[in-house]
């Protein structure tokens, strides 16, 4: 069984607005990561977020031809994720673990993600870096220090792993007190290698520029 945890927690304190209740085509950000998944053949779906969330979006579990509902988050990312696969239905064997912040995820992108983490036991979507990368000092002044971009990967989500692997990883986690950020760093953990998948366009909404250039998006796919 194939289920997801969609994380929904976050204070958007860097957009200085509620992104996942923006509207994107008329429909809110988290409408569109919810719609993605129902789409691409998820048993259910698990939402963590803030209840008031969960009203402002008009999300209701009434909606949806599967299980989707509510929980809350936690301090941190991994503890939101936790609260996440705790309410997952026992028959899981499957999760993808997706920002519900990446509104332009499509059912094609999670199917190809899903498949290398069948193949594999643990994928994520990911892009290679193109930018020219520079480390600076604390003044923003470049520093002369060349970092190469060669092998170097932006990641994304959804984040899909066997249910059980993805278990062990958190138990970890948890048990040598570590702060994990995504799930392929709780997967290096337990030595697990994540195999990395392209899907195209799936920035996440951090700025409010960035809800314009997912409706462009948008409107360039249709």
């Amino acid at each position: 069984m194939f289920c997801a945890i969609i994380v929904a927690a976050g204070s958007s304190r860097r957009a200085g607005f509620d992104k996942l209740a923006a509207l994107l085509d008329g429909k809110p950000v988290l409408r569109h990561s919810v719609d993605a998944f129902v789409e691409a053949g998820c048993a259910a779906v698990v939402v963590v977020c803030p209840a008031s969330r969960w009203e402002e979006t008009g999300l209701s579990s009434a909606q949806f031809s599967i299980p989707v509902h509510r929980v809350d988050g936690g301090a941190e990312r991994q503890h939101s994720v936790a609260a996440g696969m705790a309410a997952l239905p026992p028959e899981t064997t499957m999760v993808a673990v997706h920002d519900g912040a990446r509104p332009l995820i499509t059912p094609a992108g999670i199917a190809a993600c899903l498949q290398a983490a069948r193949e594999t036991g643990a994928a994520a979507c990911a892009h290679p870096v193109v930018d020219t990368l520079k480390r600076a000092d604390a003044f923003a002044c470049t520093l002369p220090e060349k970092v190469s971009r060669e092998h170097l990967w932006g990641m994304e989500t959804p984040q899909i792993f066997s249910f059980p692997l993805l278990q062990r990883a958190y138990a970890a986690v948890e048990r040598d007190a570590l702060n994990v950020t995504d799930e392929v760093s709780a997967m290096e953990a337990i030595g697990v290698a994540t195999r990395l998948v392209q899907v195209g366009a799936n920035l996440k909404i951090t700025l409010p520029g960035d809800l314009e250039l997912a409706e462009l998006i948008r409107r360039y796919r249709a």
